[in-house]
């Protein structure tokens, strides 16, 4: 058997967590269509005859000097140095500039080889495909350079041949039914905030996190209770994610619902969810600490 940890790094919004999402056939890490959704270093896990492959799947590489922008290039390339095997992707969509410089410059430093993907390969065109791979082999070392599209599961078993091809003999390091080691509450609170996301892209593009404060199982009833908060910066958009009478706030209670429920099959859920506003958050430090928790 083989067993590899492989990072993902790629531009926000490169096709990341989908692609990772459809090669563990689970949902690992939220999709929306606002850039830097992933703010974590996520582990995605994919077993099957041929050994295990744990993906971290890192946030979008952004080029930045506010305190989130910095965290997260912090997170991304502390994952790099960890791993046995990168997994580069590419939205060959967008021209190669200055991020994709400043994600190949952090790559020259890495020893573990890489594994370049051209992701979204259902829209890309022909000129925008050889622009991508011109820049990539001028600019990313030994590197094997596929196409994908994660969206419609199209060169995901080119991906693992490669992957596979490069990864050592060893022990599988979790169980084969295993597809993820976030933490419940992580998993929770990742679900509820994609939502909110999807639901308000326009109106609060990243200015929300959300808290799971309390999780309380009941064996005999089979029954699961979680209470959990969307915090915001200021009180009006509150407002705008409870929405008009309490429509928007229902809506997302919804749907989180729905993907909630399957982590706790057999039992019935309770979804208690409110909004408040916290106008410090950003530059409050325990806040921090707790969004961008080390998995």
């Amino acid at each position: 058997m083989k067993c590899a940890t492989v990072s993902v790094i790629g531009r926000p919004s490169a096709g990341k967590s989908t692609l990772i999402n459809t090669i563990c056939e689970m949902k690992v890490s939220i999709t929306a269509p606002t850039p830097q959704t992933t703010r974590n270093a996520i582990r995605g896990i994919y077993t099957d005859q041929r050994g295990q492959l744990i993906f971290t799947d890192t946030p979008g590489y952004h080029l930045g000097g506010k305190t989130i922008n910095r965290r997260m290039q912090e997170i991304t390339a502390g994952a790099l140095s960890e791993s046995d095997i990168i997994l580069y992707i590419v939205d060959a969509t967008r021209p190669m500039g200055e991020e994709e410089e400043a994600i190949t410059a952090l790559l020259s430093a890495v020893k573990a080889p890489i594994v370049t993907v051209l992701n979204k390969s259902d829209v890309v065109s022909e000129d925008q495909r050889k622009d991508a791979e011109f820049f990539l082999t001028h600019h990313v070392k030994s590197s094997v350079i596929l196409t994908a599209s994660g969206l419609n599961d199209e060169g995901v078993d080119e991906i693992l041949i490669e992957l596979f091809a490069l990864a050592k003999e060893g022990d599988l390091l979790y169980g084969e039914e295993a597809y993820t080691d976030q933490p419940l509450e992580f998993r929770i609170s990742e679900i509820i905030r994609e939502k909110t996301i999807n639901l308000l892209t326009d109106e609060l593009p990243h200015v929300i996190y959300v808290d799971v404060a309390d999780i309380e199982y009941n064996e005999t009833e089979q029954s699961v209770w979680v209470r959990a908060f969307i915090i915001t910066e200021r009180d009006g958009q509150k407002g705008i994610i409870v929405g008009k009478g309490g429509e928007n706030i229902k809506k997302i209670r919804k749907e989180a619902f729905k993907e909630i429920k399957r982590i706790f099959p057999g039992s019935s859920l309770t979804l208690d969810l409110r909004v408040k506003a916290n106008p410090k958050w950003r530059n409050n430090q325990v806040v921090l600490d707790k969004i961008f928790r080390t998995l």
